[in-house]
């Protein structure tokens, strides 16, 4: 019972542990751009978008796709 007693309390550590570790990723922030820097996205440290910043020069509403990529590309380079 003596090692039963022991486990628990190992165990209980480790969640606090993980608890504790969940919070510095949430707070953790990493940032990646595409364009020559033209985009660049914000992520918190689970890879939650904080913030997309966007050249105004880049914005041709005849040419959304070219936009969307370079979001897609900022996102991918913040993950890595």
């Amino acid at each position: 019972m003596k090692n039963l007693g022991q486990m628990m309390k190992q165990v209980q550590e480790m969640q606090e542990k993980m608890q504790s570790m969940q919070e510095q990723m949430e707070n953790l922030l990493v940032d990646g751009a595409s364009g020559a820097g033209m985009v660049s996205v914000t992520l918190n440290g689970k890879g939650i978008v904080r913030k997309i910043t966007i050249d105004p020069s880049i914005v041709d509403p005849k040419d959304v796709g070219l936009l969307e990529d370079l979001i897609v590309a900022a996102v991918n380079d913040a993950r890595t």
